[in-house]
């Protein structure tokens, strides 16, 4: 009876929510969307020890992302990472303004 009862538990959702620790929070808030969007026992089964381990400090941020991957939906075209801007020093600006400057008044 005992296990039965186990395995009921491991099919609810988990209220390990910490708002106090943002990242956790964040992480949280995403796996809680996960679980409402599969219906699958074994995919419920899986968040959960994900969550788990999260909250254990099992695995690392990195990890739980890349493993929940498979069960979000809300994801589309996001991507990880830095993005790089490229500019011109400010001398180097400076120089092409005045020399298009000078042209046009010369036109």
């Amino acid at each position: 009876m005992t296990e039965n009862n186990e395995e009921k538990k491991s099919h609810s959702k988990l209220e390990i929510d910490r708002p106090q620790d943002f990242k956790f929070h964040i992480a949280y808030d995403v796996y809680s969307r996960a679980w409402d969007e599969n219906v699958s026992d074994a995919a419920r089964l899986k968040l959960n020890e994900l969550i788990s381990a999260l909250a254990n400090d099992e695995n690392g941020y990195s990890d739980f992302y890349a493993q929940i991957q498979e069960f979000r939906r809300d994801t589309g075209s996001f991507r990880s990472g830095r993005t790089r801007f490229e500019s011109k020093r400010k001398r180097d600006w400076q120089r092409t303004e005045s020399r298009d400057g000078r042209n046009r008044r010369h036109k």
